[in-house]
């Protein structure tokens, strides 16, 4: 159970998300000469992912517990993140999720890094991890991609090296 002071640091985090948001479709707005409508914001994303953007529903889902932990990172870099994924939507429709259209949001007109992944302390939020090895180093795979190479016999590759996970231990 969650004590008050959490309570109250959680609802001023959700503010500071709000103001972010709202900060970040002026400079849109200002960009494209058009007006966006306001995203839903909910905070049931789970697991290792710090957000997630549904396009035709107009909603950011965040990690509550990685913004926490990370609360100014987050809201620095995964809101105006997760809100580019929504513009370039409404503005071209479907393209690549981080393709050259959000890129170009996120540097011209957030005036931010176009990262792809967080480099968030996720331990807290990991939950059973299985050790791979690829030719250039260890992986750490969560408890559902272990299952699935095991029952469906799927096969993950190395992003650097290219080369077959193989399962060490677990």
């Amino acid at each position: 159970m969650e004590n008050i002071s959490e309570l109250t640091g959680f609802r001023h985090l959700k503010m500071q998300v709000q103001r972010r948001l709202t900060n970040c479709l002026t400079l849109a707005e200002t960009h494209f000469h058009r007006s966006f409508p306001m995203p839903t914001v909910t905070y049931q994303v789970r697991g290792m992912k710090a957000g997630v953007a549904y396009l035709q529903q107009n909603e950011i889902r965040l990690n509550r517990t990685l913004l926490l932990e990370n609360s100014a990172e987050f809201i620095g870099q995964v809101v105006p993140h997760e809100l580019a994924h929504l513009l370039v939507y409404q503005v071209f429709g479907r393209v690549k999720p981080h393709g050259v259209e959000w890129q170009t949001v996120m540097n011209n007109v957030f005036d931010l890094p176009a990262n792809v992944y967080h480099r968030f302390d996720v331990k807290s939020v990991q939950g059973e991890t299985f050790t791979y090895q690829c030719q250039c180093r260890t992986h750490q795979l969560s408890v559902r991609r272990h299952t699935r190479i095991q029952r469906d016999h799927a096969v993950y590759f190395c992003r650097k090296c290219r080369s077959c996970l193989s399962f060490v231990s677990g």
